[in-house]
């Protein structure tokens, strides 16, 4: 909304030619989405204490979790509306892309709210049915990806699959570009809800992809420096970059209130719709693979839950680690909380300069 009231204003005085570029907006809205997460943060976990809307434990976790009960959850309510705010007022509101990430994030915090509004109020601590859950978010991924393809056709979005390291394999997916992106969104949504268990951690971690994914986007929707890294250049990725700005202003606020001892919880409500946005936005900048690699912890944190479960089945109660997901095996190992998580942030951060260090191999 700002965007179109000031760059107009360029016209009779030139200092408001500023906010035509994106490095500036994307600025602002990183600023306004962690001054917005500072402020209304104390607010919302008064509110949602007066609510008694606090975690449920549930008693498969480490026996050290008990004492968190009744921390305020539902903490992705401040996530998502620091994003969306700054990203209103800052972001070119024509652009489709912006939109869908939008529509994307709020859809799937709604999912969340759902999951986190059975633990809390119903008391049931594995909140929403796993088979219920995953249906849903199966139905909004597809839901996402029948718009894409939509775009496809119309030339707004190509369906032609980009892989790192080979500069000239894109192959053309069509349709069955449709399971990949449900595949990638509903991965990454899970991902993030998997890696919430610590204090600080999913945030700190989500706070480091999307900053990632903020640069990259920048990179994809540059002329120049797409060229020059020889990347897929897509126009509308411009304003996605206000958006993760925006969005990683929102994680850096919410780390605030949610570092060891955490005031307060994400819950589902942000970690499904963080996990998400992010899944689709690699898709939208044609970076899918790259997700893989910056998200590396999240995706470890996937596959020890995944390799837990099919060994302890197939060796007929058998386990690889103390408990899955893999941070609760480091608690029982005995590694202190903040410990795992600090140590989670350095493998993130190293997955993620590695990333994007591969950006000029080809």
């Amino acid at each position: 909304m700002l965007y179109w009231l000031l760059v107009p204003l360029k016209e009779y005085i030139s200092f408001f030619n500023v906010f035509r570029y994106i490095t500036v907006r994307t600025f602002l809205a990183a600023s306004t989405a962690l001054l917005l997460s500072l402020l209304l943060g104390p607010l919302l976990i008064r509110l949602l204490k007066k609510l008694q809307i606090g975690e449920e434990i549930r008693d498969v976790g480490p026996q050290s979790h008990l004492a968190k009960k009744g921390t305020p959850t539902m903490g992705g309510f401040l996530i998502i509306a620091c994003t969306l705010v700054p990203t209103l007022l800052w972001a070119d509101l024509t652009n489709t892309y912006v939109w869908l990430a939008v529509v994307t994030l709020v859809l799937f915090g709604a999912l969340g709210f759902w999951d986190d509004y059975l633990q809390v109020k119903k008391k049931k601590p594995a909140g929403l049915i796993a088979r219920t859950k995953f249906i849903c978010q199966i139905i909004l991924a597809g839901v996402a990806g029948i718009i894409l393809l939509y775009l496809g056709s119309r030339g707004e979005f190509d369906l032609r699959l980009s892989v790192p390291f080979f500069k000239h394999f894109t192959p053309y997916l069509g349709f069955f570009y449709f399971p990949w992106i449900m595949f990638i969104i509903t991965a990454s949504s899970n991902a993030v809800n998997l890696a919430d268990g610590l204090d600080g951690l999913a945030i700190g971690l989500s706070l480091i992809s999307v900053a990632s994914f903020t640069a990259i986007c920048y990179i994809a929707g540059d002329a120049r420096w797409s060229t020059y890294l020889d990347i897929p250049r897509v126009e509308l990725a411009s304003e996605l970059t206000i958006f993760l700005g925006a969005m990683a202003g929102a994680c850096l606020g919410f780390l605030w209130y949610n570092c060891h001892p955490a005031e307060i919880f994400m819950g589902d409500t942000g970690a499904l719709s963080l996990g998400a946005t992010v899944g689709l936005v690699a898709i939208m900048i044609k970076q899918e693979f790259l997700l893989f690699m910056v998200a590396g912890v999240f995706i470890l944190e996937e596959l020890s839950v995944l390799l837990q479960v099919g060994y302890f089945r197939f060796s007929g109660g058998k386990r690889i680690f103390k408990m899955a997901p893999l941070h609760h095996h480091f608690e029982l190992v005995g590694w202190s909380e903040s410990k795992i998580v600090v140590r989670f942030w350095i493998a993130a951060i190293v997955f993620a300069l590695f990333s994007l260090t591969t950006l000029k191999i080809r």
